[in-house]
């Protein structure tokens, strides 16, 4: 029976190209046979451990190395490696560690102290291997294992078993609403959704043979990876390019620094870069401008996560005239949606043609067709997620079956279908804020400004940032006789939330505004936060 598993995929790309260059991470440079003794390694010290099919390991770190040896591994014994995002604050870090019933936990030194504040309450939590980040922070009652220590005890070996393309992939994400959410794939769907069936130029492979096949003939080349490894697209990247036989580059200072990217591309001759948003190219167009290094090998620049701007994606084909620069969309829930279809000319915007399985469709699950006027929602069906875990409610609401039986998945995105079949975009029905491709979602952030002393009421939207793309920005009607402050509300919030949740601006009102049935009224607070910094500007 044919099957698509992650591992075995992996495998067979490592057996027909075993010195070609798989990683280089910092320092750290592994060939594919390298890397798959590690993950090897690895492996083995987890099946020691008692764990092994459907068992949830977290991977809470910066990008490094290690980060994509225990993905690799996890996938080998058929467990199921969790992201943890590194922004988290003790009380975020408690929900998911709970939420994703994680028996073991792969993590950096500097984190020590925040996971010790929540291990008592989660009795499944039993295994922590730490890696040493060189921050020289205790971690000793953890009683963790050292990574090089697990290293050095498992086997190199590549003994695992069989595994199947049902075997699960699961990725945290925000989704629709406040709260992370593990979206659970199949293998297999995952990889013809999301990993661009194994060949990222051309048709996706016919059987998990090809694939083989079709690595040992590709000329290898450089990609530079900037993206979280805690979001999906620093996975999936990761692993769209290394199924691919070619050498994936990981960016690992823990800030975006685009000078050191471009040092970086002009060192390892990298041809592409992916980056999220006008948050990463505006810096990085203004480092190229300079002139102090060499680009001449980069030839495409890709984002995922945010859209680029008119004025931003316009810059940089001047800087690169020879170079792609395109925009991808996508969701956690769908896998790869399609491309901006604006290389040739003028930036369009967020034009899209969608990839096949995608539609608009309207409220009957029935597909929009090109040159109406009906704004719908963006849907996917075919290879789609089996769901959230531990949510049975949400999956029933993200995930229907239309009158045809036809199962799809639809994450929020509204937009229209063009003339030409193109999709406009429209953004987010819910009122989510996208910043640094970062989802912040309002309710959380009004929980968090509420708990300060000095706050009565709060109502939070986000307004457009030149770099970000949106900021957050509060309105608060304070308790009497108090005035809080940006810096002090600030310093509360990040004891509650991550700090990129925070507001960036703030503004005291006398009411927010409410629907009738008492919800904050996001119309007329974005309505008025526009009017309030306009009157701030003049």
């Amino acid at each position: 029976m044919t099957t698509y598993n992650l591992a075995d995929l992996f495998e067979s790309v490592v057996d027909v190209i075993p010195e070609r260059l798989a990683l280089i991470a910092g320092d750290v440079r592994l060939s594919y046979a390298e890397l798959e003794v590690r993950a090897n390694r690895l492996a083995n010290h987890l099946l020691s451990l008692g764990l092994g099919v459907g068992d949830h390991v977290g991977i809470y770190a910066y990008n490094r190395a290690e980060w994509i040896e225990t993905m690799w591994a996890c996938f080998k014994i058929r467990a199921i490696p969790v992201n943890i995002n590194y922004r988290y604050v003790e009380e975020e870090l408690g929900y998911i560690f709970d939420n994703a019933d994680l028996k073991a936990l792969v993590f950096e030194r500097r984190f020590s102290p925040l996971i010790s504040g929540i291990t008592k309450d989660l009795p499944l939590l039993q295994h922590f291997i730490l890696i040493d980040d060189g921050s020289g922070i205790d971690g000793s009652d953890l009683s963790a294992t050292s990574y090089e220590n697990a290293m050095a005890a498992g086997s190199a070996l590549r003994d695992f078993g069989p595994r199947t393309g049902d075997d699960i992939y699961m990725l945290y994400t925000g989704g629709t609403t406040g709260m992370p959410k593990g979206a659970m794939w199949r293998h297999e769907d995952l990889f013809f959704a999301a990993l661009q069936g194994g060949n990222p130029a051309g048709d996706a492979v016919s059987s998990p043979e090809q694939l083989a096949e079709v690595t040992a003939s590709n000329t290898p080349f450089s990609t530079l990876c900037p993206v979280p490894m805690m979001h999906g697209g620093g996975q999936w990247y990761c692993m769209i390019y290394q199924l691919s036989g070619n050498t994936f580059v990981l960016y690992t200072d823990p800030h975006f620094d685009a000078g050191k990217a471009l040092q970086i591309i002009e060192q390892e001759h990298i041809v592409s870069i992916i980056i999220v948003g006008d948050a990463m190219a505006r810096p990085l167009a203004e480092a190229i401008a300079t002139g102090e290094h060499d680009t001449s090998s980069l030839f495409v620049i890709g984002s995922g996560g945010a859209i680029l701007s008119k004025t931003v994606k316009d810059e940089l084909k001047s800087l690169l005239p020879s170079a792609i620069i395109y925009d991808s969309f996508g969701a956690s829930e769908t896998g790869s949606g399609g491309a901006v279809m604006d290389f040739d000319g003028e930036a369009q915007g967020p034009r899209f043609t969608l990839s096949p399985n995608l539609a608009i469709v309207d409220e009957q699950l029935r597909p929009i067709a090109p040159g109406s006027e009906t704004v719908g929602r963006l849907a996917r069906c075919g290879h789609i997620p089996l769901g959230y875990y531990k949510d049975e409610k949400k999956t029933a609401e993200t995930f229907p079956t239309d009158a045809d039986g036809t199962r799809w998945v639809i994450p929020g995105d509204h937009g229209r279908v063009l003339e030409d079949g193109t999709v406009e975009l429209l953004g987010r029905g819910s009122v989510s804020i996208n910043s640094g491709g970062e989802k912040i979602f309002p309710e959380e952030v009004e929980a968090a400004l509420k708990g300060h002393p000095a706050v009565f009421d709060a109502g939070v939207i986000g307004l457009p940032d030149p770099r970000f793309g949106q900021q957050v920005v509060a309105m608060v009607k304070p308790r009497d006789g108090e005035q809080p402050r940006l810096e002090d509300v600030v310093a509360y919030c990040r004891t509650r939330i991550a700090g990129y949740k925070c507001p960036k601006v703030l503004f005291l009102v006398d009411n927010i505004p409410r629907t009738p049935i008492s919800k904050p009224d996001y119309r007329k607070l974005k309505t008025l936060a526009e009017s309030l910094m306009e009157q701030q500007g003049s």
